[in-house]
Formats: structure tokens, sequence, C-alpha cells
């Protein structure tokens, strides 16, 4: 099988703790994160949905680092965003991310983004309309395909592997 040459020569890469079926990272937007009405950018909700893949992973005890030093690149093939209502510079959020099966070379992982405070207190569907009433401002899903340094699709390490059909590890 051509997955014991792709690992072989690379530093073994075991996660020290279960990787959580489902991880959350909280962050204040930034002004630099908003455009010109105060709202924040579409194209910011990316670089957040990363933190939360990374840091699902880091919770798990291994970085995108430690993963690239094995010789496992994690590239995003799909990604998809729907925008529910907005949010504002100041506005706390909670990034929640689940990882899914999704075959052998790849992960599905969904996201939710959850309004979580606004102007220093909890948000009140009842008194702003912008606030959803479950508090989910965006959903997201992305597909992630593992690949050897050329670029090529490798099968995922086995301890990235969904065990029941749901989640991974």
């Amino acid at each position: 099988m051509k997955k014991a040459a792709e690992y072989a020569s690379k530093p073994e890469l075991v996660p020290t703790g279960e990787i959580p079926e489902v991880g959350s990272i909280s962050l204040r937007v930034r002004y630099a994160e908003c455009d010109p009405m105060n709202v924040v950018h579409h194209a910011s909700y990316i670089p957040w949905l990363e933190m939360g893949r990374t840091e699902l992973l880091r919770e798990a005890g291994v970085s995108y680092a430690a993963l690239e030093q094995a010789g496992v690149f994690l590239v995003v093939t799909k990604l998809d965003v729907k925008y529910r209502r907005p949010i504002v510079y100041d506005d706390v959020v909670e990034i929640r991310t689940r990882a899914h099966a999704s075959g052998r070379i790849k992960i599905r992982h969904t996201y939710e983004v959850v309004l979580t405070e606004r102007m220093g207190s909890k948000p009140d569907p009842d008194s702003d309309p912008r606030v959803p009433h479950d508090g989910v401002c965006a959903i997201a899903t992305s597909e992630i395909a593992c690949v050897n340094a050329e670029g090529r699709p490798v099968p995922l390490p086995e301890w990235l592997l969904p065990t029941d059909g749901t989640g991974i590890g």
C-alpha cells in the first residue's frame, strides 16, 4: 500500500489525547475584520473556520506544524458558508467545529459561528432583530483532503480516520 511508503521516512505522529467530537474557540471581532459599515466582512470568516479546525487537532496534542513535519498536509478542497445574521465590531463569537467521516482521503467539517456577546452583554433577540434566537449567525462546511509534499492525494493517517462514522479519531 502506498500509505506505508508515504509515511515511512517521516517522524511518528500520534495524538497525545482523543480528538474531541466538537471543538470550540471564542474570539472578539477586530476592527480590521469589518467593512466600512462595521459588519464583519465575509472573507473574515474563513480564517475563523481554520482556527476552529486547527484548535480541534491541538486539543488532541497535534499541531498543523507537526502534521506537516510528518508529511501530512491537509488542504481545503471545498468550502461553503451561509451567513444568517450580521456580526459587528467588538462582538464576541464562538466557533464550534465538528469533524465528520468523508472517506479515506477526506474529512468534512461543519461549523457554527455563534454570537455570545454584543456591546458587553448577552445578545437579546427580542431587543435586537440582528440577533438570531439560536445565536447562530453563520453555518459552514468544509472538505479537507490529505496530500503528500508533492500535492498528490494520500490516505489519512489511521488515527485521523473516522471510527464511528460520524466523527474522527
